[in-house]
C-alpha cells in the first residue's frame, strides 16, 4: 500500500514539474482585416443572418482561434524532451535482449552452472556481467558502422531522420540475417502473408526478421546447453551406479558427483572452451 502512495506521489509530482516548464501557450481571436489587432469583434454581421452555407462561412471568419507554441517555432519543451530520452533509455535493456547477441550467450551461461550443479556460483550479476561485457566486444563492428553510418551524418545534417533510421538498420540486418535459420524466416514470412518469398535477405522486412533471430537464438542456445550437459550426465550415471552398487542408496548422487564435475571442469578449462567457442559461432 506504502508502495503504491509513493508511485502517485511520484507521478503528481513529475506532472506538475512538466506543467511549470511548459512554454507558454498564446491563445488569441484570428485578426479579420488583417491589420495586426486582434481587439475587433469576431464577427462580420450579425448573429444569425446568415441565409445559406456560404453566408455561414463568411459569418464565421472570426471566429476562430489560434495556439502557437513558442512564437510559432514549434520546438519541445525542455522537460518533455528529457522524458522522451528516458523513454528511449528504458527501451535500450529491451533491444539489447532481442537485437544482439545477449540471448544465446546467457541461457549457454546459464545451463552451465546447472550442468556444474553449483546451484547460485556464479551468481546471477557475474553471469549477466559477463554476457553483456561478451554482447558488447562481439557487437561492437555492428555498433561501429551504425555509428558511422547512421548517427554522425545525421549530427551533421546531411541526412534526415528517416534515412539515418535506414542506414541504421541495415548492419543489424547484416548481423542478423546470417544467424537466422531459413526455416523460422521462410515459417514467419509465411504468416506475415508473403507467400511467394524467394530467399533474398533484401525482401524480409525487420518485422518478421526479428522474431524469426529469436527463435533461432533460442534453438541455437539449447543446443549448446546440451553438449554441455553430456559430459557432466555421464558423470551423475557413474557416480548413482557406484552408489547403487554399495549399498548407498539414500545418499544423494549430486552430493557426491558435484566435486568430481568441478575438478573435471577446472582440468578442462571449461570456461575458457565454453566462453571462446561460443564467441566463434557469431563468427
Amino acid at each position: 500500500m506504502k508502495t503504491a502512495k509513493f508511485w502517485k506521489a511520484i507521478c503528481l509530482l513529475l506532472v506538475v514539474g512538466i506543467t511549470c516548464f511548459m512554454i507558454p501557450l498564446s491563445v488569441h481571436a484570428s485578426d479579420t482585416d488583417n491589420n495586426g489587432d486582434t481587439d475587433e469583434r469576431t464577427y462580420e454581421e450579425a448573429p444569425g443572418s446568415a441565409e445559406d452555407g456560404d453566408d455561414l462561412t463568411k459569418l464565421n471568419v472570426g471566429n476562430t482561434v489560434t495556439i502557437e507554441l513558442n512564437n510559432g517555432n514549434g520546438s519541445i519543451n525542455g522537460a518533455l524532451q528529457i522524458v522522451f530520452i528516458l523513454t528511449g533509455i528504458a527501451l535500450i535493456p529491451f533491444l539489447l535482449l532481442v537485437l544482439t547477441s545477449f540471448t544465446r550467450i546467457i541461457i549457454v551461461l546459464h545451463f552451465t552452472r546447472q550442468a556444474l550443479n553449483t546451484q547460485t556460483a556464479p551468481p546471477n550479476m557475474v553471469l549477466i556481467g559477463l554476457a553483456m561485457f561478451l554482447t558488447v566486444y562481439i557487437m561492437s563492428p555492428v555498433f561501429m558502422q551504425i555509428y558511422n553510418d547512421a548517427i554522425v551524418p545525421m549530427n551533421e545534417g546531411s541526412i534526415e531522420l528517416e534515412e539515418a533510421f535506414d542506414l541504421g538498420v541495415k548492419p543489424l540486418r547484416e548481423y542478423m540475417y546470417p544467424q537466422t535459420q531459413v526455416k523460422d524466416t521462410s515459417v514467419f514470412m509465411e504468416i506475415a502473408g508473403f507467400d511467394s518469398w524467394s530467399g533474398d535477405p533484401e525482401e524480409v522486412p525487420l518485422r518478421v526478421l526479428i522474431p524469426a533471430y529469436i527463435l533461432s537464438e533460442l534453438r541455437t542456445a539449447f543446443i549448446i546447453g546440451f553438449l554441455i550437459y553430456i559430459p557432466f550426465l555421464i558423470i551423475d550415471m557413474v557416480v548413482a551406479s557406484v552408489l547403487m552398487s554399495m549399498g548407498m542408496m539414500m545418499l544423494p548422487p549430486t552430493t557426491i558427483s558435484m566435486p568430481f564435475k568441478i575438478l573435471l571442469f577446472v582440468l578442462a578449462d571449461g570456461w575458457n572452451l565454453i566462453i571462446v567457442n561460443l564467441v566463434r559461432t557469431f563468427v
